[in-house]
């Protein structure tokens, strides 16, 4: 065998086990996906005329998921067939933290879990602790928070209101949406110093009074309202692309709801008229006429369309309290619970020596167990905490609206278009926060 006989050979054994070698490792790669696939619980469909499926990520990198919502989707053709939404990527331990925070110090970190709106966990907590101490702030205390939250109530909606619009394509809605949601937060911000994750509400009250002429900057910031949402109206409600969009598209059932755990805007879209603040009134909401929004189809427009009403509810409830808001003290006036006045730590070293435990030890709370739900904008937001008669909670769990609504997204997506799919997102109004509190 000649020498040029002798190297074709060998590169011909050679190109040989490559070959092996590539189909041995497309082997791997195929075993790979499958079982990479049946861990994340998708079988390949067995039915003979389905043709393949094909399983797609979306996000977390995508710009609709909040940068940390993956939703694995199971796809026959355009087709969503399966959903599962992946969660975690947000995680801060908030819940584990708040039991090594004295319940004055809680407030800061339960107000960065709903950080669109923050003021509504505030509250919870602040409710659920003084069920605990068994008080009762002042009146007038009730009135500023109910004030506070019904204007994070109009923040948290305007955001999805924009959001919603430039998810969908109505770039305008964007401009309009953040345009009045900024003159509500420098409202919040002229309040609590802050225009978000404000420590604003706390066990005993509120951190301070309502600032000089406070009532006529909020007028400033509402009058317009009712006019610009009417603009809104236009711009969207009765436009044929924005109905074709929304009308039809993630719709659930009220019995899905109720079985899911579902509230908010989501289950009212159904037709049930469920609201905390009228079903299970706190603060003074009993006191105040409001209308309980609801929808007949349980879709994305209804959702929609939910929101956008109640912004006019929450600000005709303003303009009720804004005419009944009575004086007297902001919080209760229990120096076991409230510290002194920042003029007293001046004068007195007794003030100035309450002042520094009340802030370094703590005020002991009775030991027992207390649940206490509000109505957020995205739905049931309850606290539960379990002391040991310590100055810590012993145990804190926050039920978060996002979290629980977020297990509706299979349901509302089941067989609807991939295209759809930011749409439904949206119309959930998800808060990832407090999904990975």
């Amino acid at each position: 065998m000649s020498t040029t006989e002798r190297d074709s050979v060998t590169d011909l054994a050679a190109l040989d086990a490559a070959r092996v070698r590539l189909n041995s490792d497309e082997a791997v790669l195929r075993m790979s996906q499958t079982e990479a696939e049946e861990a994340e619980g998708y079988r390949a469909p067995t039915q003979e005329g389905l043709g393949e499926r094909m399983i797609m990520n979306m996000g977390p990198q995508h710009p609709s998921t909040h940068g940390v919502l993956r939703l694995v989707l199971e796809l026959d053709g355009e087709t969503i067939t399966r959903s599962k939404p992946v969660i975690g990527y947000l995680h801060t331990g908030m819940e584990r933290t708040g039991e090594e925070l004295t319940y004055l110090q809680g407030p800061t970190n339960v107000t960065r879990m709903d950080y669109a709106s923050p003021l509504f966990t505030e509250l919870a907590f602040s409710l659920a602790t003084e069920s605990l101490l068994g008080i009762e702030v002042p009146e007038r205390a009730q009135w500023i928070r109910m004030l506070m939250c019904e204007v994070n109530r109009l923040s948290s909606h305007m955001l999805f209101m924009a959001t919603n619009g430039m998810d969908l394509g109505a770039v305008s809605m964007m401009l309009y949406g953040w345009r009045e949601r900024e003159e509500l937060l420098r409202f919040l911000e002229a309040v609590t110093g802050l225009r978000m994750n404000h420590n604003y509400i706390r066990p005993g009250g509120v951190a301070a009074d309502l600032p000089d002429g406070w009532r006529d900057h909020l007028l400033r910031a509402i009058d317009p309202l009712p006019e610009r949402l009417e603009e809104f109206d236009t711009l969207m409600t009765g436009q044929p692309i924005w109905q074709n969009r929304l009308q039809g598209v993630g719709a659930i059932t009220t019995e899905e709801c109720y079985s899911l755990g579902v509230t908010g805007p989501i289950l009212r879209s159904t037709g049930a008229a469920w609201d905390l603040r009228r079903d299970m009134p706190y603060l003074r909401y009993e006191e105040v006429d409001f209308d309980v929004l609801v929808g007949s189809f349980g879709d994305s427009f209804d959702r929609y369309a939910i929101r956008l009403g109640e912004m006019r509810e929450s600000i005709r409830i303003i303009r009720q309290i804004l005419d009944r808001m009575p004086s007297g003290d902001y919080r209760i006036q229990d120096k076991k619970v409230t510290p002194p006045p920042r003029a007293r730590i001046d004068e007195s070293m007794e003030a100035l020596i309450h002042h520094f435990k009340i802030f370094t030890e703590g005020f002991k709370v009775p030991a027992g167990e207390a649940y206490v739900p509000v109505e957020s904008p995205r739905g049931e937001l309850g606290c539960y905490i379990v002391s040991d008669g310590s100055a810590h909670p012993y145990r804190m769990h926050i039920r978060g609206p996002s979290f629980v609504n977020l297990q509706s997204l299979p349901h509302l997506m089941h067989g609807g278009f991939l295209a759809d799919a930011v749409a439904v997102i949206s119309s959930v109004d998800p808060i990832m926060g407090e999904v990975d509190r």
